[in-house]
């Protein structure tokens, strides 16, 4: 078993890694935007250009390839 602590990569910006954070506690997108200050749509920019980077289909897949990659823990 790995006991490094968790270390995510460069993949995602701060702010991307912020919104799935949020996404995987079940945030809707205006509870993530009141949560961070930002507007909806800037929600959903970001979630849009890691599904773009990730080459994924969806919100959910991108889920769980930044899980599996180690970007974000549940």
């Amino acid at each position: 078993m790995d006991t490094r602590p968790y270390q995510p990569s460069n993949l995602l910006t701060k702010r991307e890694r912020e919104v799935f954070e949020l996404l995987v506690e079940d945030k809707t997108t205006r509870d993530i935007a009141n949560e961070l200050f930002i507007s909806e749509k800037t929600v959903r920019n970001h979630i849009s250009n890691t599904i773009q980077k990730l080459q994924v289909k969806g919100r959910s897949q991108a889920v769980v390839e930044l899980i599996r990659l180690g970007e974000i823990q549940l």
